[in-house]
C-alpha cells in the first residue's frame, strides 16, 4: 500500500507562495505516494475561475487530491477558530476514510489542526515549522511580548514541538535554538533541516547575450518594509554611486513603489541612476538576468534566526553574488563561507564602503558565478528539498 499523506497549507493554493512552496514540492513528492491536500483559498483568488481552474488541473495531473476550503478573515480570531474547526472535521473524515499514516502542517495554525487529529487516531505528525511564527509577530510589532496572544501562541508551540514526531526547520541556526529551549532537553525530537528551496530550471544564469547594460547593476527583488531594512539599501546604492558614478540601481517590487522612491529620495539616489518595476513571479528570472550583484538587508531579531529568504536561493541560482547581513538565518554561512557574498555585522559607513569593495571584487572574479551555482545547488536546489521531505516521510513510516 502507498504512503498516505494529508497536508494542511493555511496558506491558499491560488496564492504564489502555495505554488512556489507547497505545490512545487508536492508534485514531485506525489510520485508513489497518496497525497490529500487541504489549504485555505481567499474570497478573491477563488474568483477567478480561469487561474483556479488552471490550478486545480495541475494539482490532479500530479495525482494529488484537493480539499479547497473557504479562508475566513473576520472577526480574526473567531475566524481562525472556524477555520481550524473546519479543517480538523475534514481532516479527520480523510484520515479515517482514506487510513492515512502522516498528517503533514505547515506552520503553527496548520499544526493546531495536525496535533488534534493525531491526538483522535493517532496518525503521525509532521511539523513543519517554517520559523518562530509567534516570536515574529512579536519581533514585526504585531503584538506585544507581554501580550495574551504571544503567551497561547508560544504555549502551542511548545505543545507542537514536545508532541511532533519530527520537525522540519528552515535553518540550522533555528534547530541551535531550539536545543536552548529548557522544556526541550533531552525530549526534541528528530529534526530535518529543509530550506526554502528554488526551482534552480528556472533560476539559473542567463546566457551572457542577456546581458546588454555596460554599467554595473545592483538588483533588490521582493518587498521593502516590515522586516527589510530599506533605508540602510539605499544608503548602501547611494554610496555605491560615490564608487561608481556610472552605476544603476534596478529595483523589481510589487505595491511598495512610492515608499521605495521616498526612501531612496532621502538618501539622495537620483531618479536617474533607478529603475522601479513590477514583474510577476515568472518574469523574476529575465529581470535578475540583467544584474550583477543583489542586495537586501533584513532586520537581524531574534525571529530571524529560523528564516530562509527564497531571494538568496533565487540570486545565487542566477549566479548572482549578494550584500545581505549576519543575524539572519544561516545567510552569513552560506554567503561567506561559499565565497558567494558578503554578510554585514553592522550598517555603519565602514562597514557598508567595505561591503561594497568586497562585492565588486566578487562581481569581477569570472568564477564567482560558478560558485554561487554551485552554492544554491548544494543548500537550495527543489530537488535537494523534496529528497529530504522524501526521506523523512520514510523515517516516519517506519517508526512502529
Amino acid at each position: 500500500m502507498k504512503l498516505g499523506i494529508l497536508y494542511i497549507s493555511y496558506d491558499g493554493m491560488l496564492e504564489p507562495l502555495g505554488q512556489s512552496q507547497v505545490l512545487a514540492y508536492l508534485k514531485r513528492l506525489a510520485v508513489g505516494r497518496r497525497i490529500h491536500l487541504i489549504s485555505y483559498e481567499k474570497s478573491d483568488d477563488w474568483a477567478n475561475i480561469s487561474e483556479r481552474e488552471r490550478i486545480s488541473k495541475d494539482i490532479d495531473d500530479a495525482g494529488i487530491v484537493w480539499h479547497p476550503l473557504r479562508y475566513h478573515k473576520r472577526p480574526s480570531a473567531l475566524a481562525t477558530l472556524w477555520d481550524i474547526a473546519c479543517g480538523i472535521t475534514v481532516g479527520l473524515w480523510l484520515v479515517l476514510r482514506y487510513k492515512l499514516h502522516i498528517v503533514h502542517a505547515r506552520s503553527y495554525v496548520s499544526s493546531v489542526m495536525a496535533l488534534t487529529l493525531k491526538q483522535l487516531t493517532g496518525v503521525k505528525y509532521l511539523f513543519d515549522m517554517r520559523g518562530f511564527w509567534a516570536d515574529e509577530r512579536v519581533d514585526g510589532g504585531l503584538w506585544p511580548r507581554s501580550g495574551r496572544m504571544f503567551r497561547v501562541a508560544k504555549w502551542f508551540e511548545r505543545r507542537f514541538l514536545l508532541n511532533a514526531d519530527h520537525v522540519v526547520s528552515l535553518t540550522q541556526a533555528a534547530v541551535l535554538e531550539m536545543q536552548r529551549f529548557d522544556y526541550l532537553q533531552g525530549k526534541l525530537p528528530p529534526v530535518t533541516v529543509i530550506p526554502t528551496c528554488a526551482d534552480l530550471t528556472r533560476f539559473k544564469p542567463p546566457s551572457l547575450a542577456a546581458r546588454t547594460a555596460d554599467n554595473f547593476v545592483l538588483g533588490y527583488v521582493g518587498s521593502a518594509g516590515t522586516w527589510y531594512l530599506f533605508d540602510e539599501v539605499a544608503a548602501c546604492f547611494s554610496k555605491l554611486l560615490h564608487m561608481l558614478p556610472d552605476a544603476r540601481f534596478l529595483i523589481v517590487n510589487r505595491g511598495e513603489h512610492a515608499y521605495i522612491r521616498d526612501r531612496l529620495a532621502a538618501a539622495g539616489v537620483p531618479d536617474s541612476a533607478v529603475e522601479l518595476t513590477s514583474a510577476t513571479h515568472a518574469e523574476v528570472p529575465i529581470q535578475m538576468a540583467r544584474m550583477d550583484a543583489g542586495i537586501f538587508f533584513i532586520k537581524p531579531v531574534f525571529s530571524k534566526q529560523a528564516s530562509a529568504p527564497t531571494k538568496l536561493a533565487e540570486l545565487l541560482g542566477c549566479g548572482i553574488p549578494c550584500l545581505g547581513n549576519a543575524g539572519v538565518g544561516d545567510m552569513a554561512m552560506v554567503l561567506e563561507g561559499e565565497q558567494v557574498g558578503v554578510a554585514l555585522k553592522s550598517f555603519d559607513e565602514a562597514s557598508l564602503t567595505e561591503g561594497l569593495v568586497k562585492l565588486l571584487q566578487l562581481a569581477h572574479d569570472p568564477a564567482t558565478r560558478a560558485r554561487c551555482v554551485e552554492a544554491a545547488q548544494k543548500h537550495f536546489s527543489l530537488d535537494e528539498g523534496v529528497a529530504r521531505y522524501a526521506a523523512t516521510y520514510q523515517k516516519m513510516a517506519s517508526i512502529a
